[in-house]
């Protein structure tokens, strides 16, 4: 599966992505700000990583920037069966990629995509508390917070983080009346 995006081309990762991923992701600032990336990220981690996505009913992406003529691979989001019917988001970007509106941009089209392709019902996503620019994007996508606050394990740290939970109804018909979650094909 593929999602392509105004300034985005979301893909699948394969195998030959493994350096780029490891350069994109080394980085304490999104390690850190994850559950199961390790820190420091080396390449034999993004070899594991892409080669359990291949086998994964899960929908995982590499995000592909467009920049002056040039495709650069600046982060990844996914969506991740949790058990019992649920369904997780979960993104990341390097950091010389913030603040463009990349996970927005690219989240608008995997949103579209669980609702109209992968037929979700539901999703749900957290952030550290630490990362409020996360819960600024989860908002945009029409999430909302559950009020909930978790602790949830990021490897990278090592241990326990606190994570604020939010949630999206992809039934409802104010998420298909939402102008922000359609995209052009």
């Amino acid at each position: 599966m593929f999602v392509r995006t105004q300034r985005l081309t979301l893909r699948p990762g394969w195998i030959e992505d493994a350096p780029e991923l490891a350069r994109a992701i080394n980085h304490w600032e999104v390690c850190s700000k994850l559950e199961t990336a390790p820190w420091p990220y080396s390449q034999l981690d993004a070899e594991d990583f892409l080669g359990r996505m291949s086998v994964s009913s899960d929908a995982f992406f590499l995000i592909c920037a467009h920049e002056g003529g040039v495709t650069r691979l600046v982060g990844g989001m996914g969506v991740h069966a949790k058990g019992n019917d649920e369904h997780e988001l979960g993104y990341w970007l390097m950091p010389d990629a913030w603040g463009r509106g990349y996970a927005t941009e690219a989240g608008m089209g995997v949103v579209r995509l669980a609702r109209e392709s992968l037929r979700l019902k539901r999703l749900v996503a957290g952030h550290f508390i630490d990362n409020p620019a996360s819960g600024k994007v989860l908002r945009k996508l029409g999430f909302r917070p559950t009020g909930r606050i978790v602790q949830r394990e990021s490897r990278a740290r090592s241990g326990q983080t606190p994570c604020a939970m939010f949630e999206l109804d992809l039934c409802s018909e104010a998420a298909d009346n939402d102008p922000r979650t359609r995209m052009a094909a």
